[in-house]
């Protein structure tokens, strides 16, 4: 929801989901996690890899960790490395 396209989303679409699928939830903020969280649950999406990434200097890495792990959600956790061992501005990489 944070980015504004959350009416974009076909979720008809989910349940031609396969083991071999991904699906990543980019999150702005804590409302966006509890958004992907329940879209999780609801649609029980456990069939399927699920990758959690935070907006680069938008959303705590440490926090969406946190959350994660209370909720004991089975998903994957994914970052922008590069912008982590670059600069962030670094083009190319």
């Amino acid at each position: 929801p944070g980015s504004g396209e959350e009416k974009k989303n076909h979720l008809e679409n989910l349940k031609f989901l396969s083991p071999h699928d991904e699906v990543k939830f980019v999150l702005l903020d804590r409302a966006d996690y509890e958004w992907s969280r329940d879209l999780l649950q609801k649609h029980n999406l456990s069939t399927t890899q699920v990758l959690f990434s935070p907006v680069y200097d938008k959303l705590n890495l440490k926090d969406l960790v946190q959350w994660i792990l209370a909720d004991r959600l089975p998903v994957r956790l994914q970052t922008q490395l590069h912008k982590v061992i670059w600069n962030k501005d670094t083009i190319g990489v």
